[in-house]
């Protein structure tokens, strides 16, 4: 690495410390992050930084080119769950400022250095960075705060129960979730009591591991669970509903799957796969498993049975 290269990581490392970045931040990694967000290539001085949008692939691509770190591509949720997102808790970079709305798992999420911040780090070096450094970090948590309410405002409101709402990260996937909470558990498993949802921001955004315990399930972190979990009390069945804008169908490898996930359980259990619209469900119609249900949220008061002995209904093994 040439010297250049080194002067400008080792500055944005000293950066990193004096902004208050918790010490997990204080690496490499990080510090490529910053330039890359900065458009900073070597030689480069801090007063010439830019505020690009850029994505992570990008990122590491920048990287790789401009100071000979090539980052492996399974390496981008290093990158994004341990430094990114990082930074915008801390204000320090904004996520889709060109549109907030957009899905938390879309491939054109974009990150942007937030202004306050640019203008700050174009003066290291300087003899005014001490100083704009001391009246940035007074207003930071302000600054913080009112970003972070921001991105709450784009959050999607799901009612999981009369008075109780639970928020979902933006995007076509908590669309349909919340389709299938609100439209289809009261039409089909009216009465049923919400157990589970999962959220492209948080896989756990609402588990009730007690009453899946009490069912005789019991899963960790590392179980793949379904998007939305009903449990039906008056007939005591498990609907375990896929959102096909997550991982698709419940075809005959993912029915397998939950099949074992949930083995132990007390309550019958129902594989349902949910769909936006027919459109969407016409490109799988060749991989939903037989003994299925499907639901279209544009056509909500129906509901597709895929063969089986009865219409909506658990199977026991033979």
């Amino acid at each position: 690495m040439t010297d250049a290269q080194n002067a400008h990581i080792e500055a944005a490392l000293q950066i990193l410390a004096s902004l208050g970045l918790p010490r997990a931040q204080h690496n490499e990694r990080s510090a490529l992050c910053l330039l890359a967000l900065l458009n900073l290539t070597p030689g480069k001085p801090w007063a010439k930084a830019e505020n690009p949008l850029l994505g992570v692939t990008p990122i590491m691509h920048w990287a790789r080119a401009h100071y000979d770190n090539d980052y492996a591509p399974n390496t981008r949720e290093t990158v994004r769950r341990q430094t990114l997102h990082q930074f915008v808790e801390a204000g320090l970079i904004l996520y889709n400022p060109d549109l907030p709305s957009r899905s938390v798992n879309s491939p054109k999420a974009v990150y942007q250095i937030e202004p306050a911040a640019l203008a700050l780090l174009r003066t290291f070096g300087t003899r005014k960075w001490r100083a704009h450094l001391s009246a940035y970090l007074a207003g930071r948590e302000t600054l913080a705060a009112r970003y972070a309410r921001e991105r709450e405002q784009h959050r999607i409101p799901v009612e999981i129960a009369p008075g109780q709402q639970i928020t979902l990260s933006p995007g076509e996937h908590s669309t349909l979730i919340r389709a299938i909470i609100e439209d289809f558990a009261p039409r089909f498993a009216p009465g049923s009591v919400l157990v589970y949802v999962g959220d492209t921001g948080d896989k756990w955004a609402y588990f009730d591991a007690v009453r899946l315990a009490e069912l005789g399930v019991e899963v960790d972190s590392h179980g793949k669970m379904p998007d939305v979990v009903l449990h039906d009390t008056a007939r005591n069945w498990l609907l375990l509903v896929e959102s096909v804008t997550s991982h698709g169908p419940v075809d005959g490898k993912r029915h397998t799957e939950l099949a074992g996930l949930f083995a132990e359980s007390t309550a019958g259990l129902v594989y349902v796969t949910a769909f936006p619209n027919r459109a969407a469900m016409g490109r799988y119609l060749s991989e939903i498993a037989w003994e299925t249900e499907v639901w279209v949220a544009d056509a909500p008061s129906h509901l597709i049975h895929f063969d089986g002995e009865r219409f909506l209904g658990p199977y026991t093994a033979p």
